[in-house]
């Protein structure tokens, strides 16, 4: 969603559209990298720098004097500036300026990914389970299938069968000469072996009958594939592999396709595939690549929308979002370190799922996998993520922009009017 600069004054406008943002967007709205997980130093009391509340990135806590020395030169760089480089003075701009995280590894949307119907789902043709056990690592997804070499393995497959035949039928007939020989007992015998190695090319066929792209495939199955099979294959797991597909979607193709496929079926199949067909074209007139359906810059909200308060006694009182946002800073931090240091793949697999699991929380907690909800500390309470503080009647629309507060209200139960004609 792309909002609008922060302004004091009204603008008319006819209508509000909203349009998945990607990447360059993202980048656009903010005004620094949030790298650290730290929002005010204990001792000085002020915002770390690069934190949560950093100073640079958000603007002044407190309204500033530009004309002071303390501003001039090198130590301005500690002050925020506009896109114009110009000195920020004003400590409003702490309720508009955003800030960013680069995640190490991409993640899927839960808005696009839970949704009913899947957004997702609908675009890859796979189902919500289905796109859970890739997204956290349960299972592979098939990115990419070398349809020439497939075929070939297909058809050498099929000429070793019927030189197999060939061989068994040529062997028993010598065996069959020999006058001794017990007949019966040779074409029982003959049998068993055609019937074992038809078993064998049908287990060969079954297996590359399997390998199509946006296919699902165990890790075990994978592990127990030939390496001539897996040569044709490219697999992956995760937000990764989810962006990959989403990203070699071609829109117009897929929605020509697809219409050719309707006008040929009917039933439950075509009801399907108009759901789906309803979906991409709508997509595709809004300009939304499906590529932004994965997040890989996550937008940070202003602090003042997420606050952080002193009590008296000297603790403070911080918004949930903060909590949840330090979790996401951290698993980021810790997976970057993981690859840069090499580590292995099962290693860093686990730390994108927790990665996964963390952005999850922030966006919408309430619809995290069932057991991965993050609760407050002491677990007496979820926390509340993104999505709940927009939704519900507690949320911001019904709780603070819609509703109206009006002199001498009352309430009344609602009836029907005695001159009411049905």
């Amino acid at each position: 969603m792309k909002p609008t600069p922060f302004s004091t004054s009204m603008t008319d406008f006819d209508a509000v559209k909203l349009v998945v943002a990607n990447p360059s967007d993202v980048l656009d709205w903010s005004y620094g990298e949030v790298t650290k997980p730290e929002t005010i130093n204990y001792r000085t009391q002020k915002p770390e720098r690069d934190g949560l509340f950093c100073e640079r990135i958000f603007g002044p806590v407190k309204d500033i004097n530009p004309h002071d020395v303390k501003y001039k030169g090198v130590r301005s760089r500690e002050a925020a500036v506009d896109k114009n480089g110009e000195l920020v003075t004003k400590s409003i701009v702490r309720r508009e300026r955003m800030g960013h995280i680069t995640l190490a590894a991409p993640v899927a949307h839960i808005w696009f990914l839970r949704g009913t119907p899947s957004p997702i789902g609908l675009l890859l043709n796979i189902t919500v389970k289905n796109l859970e056990r890739v997204v956290y690592f349960a299972s592979y997804v098939i990115i990419n299938v070398d349809e020439d070499k497939r075929s070939q393995l297909l058809a050498d497959a099929e000429a070793e069968l019927e030189a197999a035949k060939v061989a068994i039928k040529v062997r028993f007939e010598k065996l069959a000469e020999d006058e001794s020989a017990d007949v019966k007992n040779l074409a029982v015998e003959q049998s068993k072996e055609l019937d074992e190695i038809t078993e064998d090319y049908l287990v060969k066929k079954q297996q590359l009958d399997s390998l199509v792209a946006s296919g699902l495939i165990s890790e075990t199955d994978y592990r127990n594939l030939p390496d001539s099979y897996q040569d044709i294959v490219e697999v992956g797991m995760g937000g990764m592999a989810i962006q990959r597909l989403l990203d070699e979607i071609n829109l117009d193709d897929l929605i020509k396709t697809l219409s050719e496929e309707v006008d040929g079926t009917k039933g439950q199949r075509k009801k399907k595939l108009m759901k789906r067909l309803k979906m991409l074209e709508s997509m595709n007139s809004a300009g939304i690549d499906p590529g932004s359906m994965c997040i890989s810059i996550l937008p940070v909200i202003p602090p003042d929308l997420r606050p952080m308060v002193q009590l008296t006694g000297g603790r403070f009182a911080t918004s949930d979002m903060n909590d949840l946002y330090r979790r996401v800073i951290n698993r980021n931090n810790r997976l970057k370190k993981l690859v840069d240091l090499n580590a292995p793949e099962v290693i860093r697999r686990n730390e994108q799922r927790m990665l996964q699991e963390a952005v999850d929380a922030l966006i919408d907690n309430s619809a995290a996998r069932s057991g991965r909800a993050v609760s407050a500390t002491g677990g007496r309470r979820r926390l509340k993520s993104l999505s709940d503080m927009l939704k519900g009647k507690q949320g911001r629309f019904r709780q603070n922009l819609l509703g109206k507060r009006v002199d001498y209200s009352g309430r009344s139960v609602i009836v029907a009017g005695p001159e009411l004609k049905i």
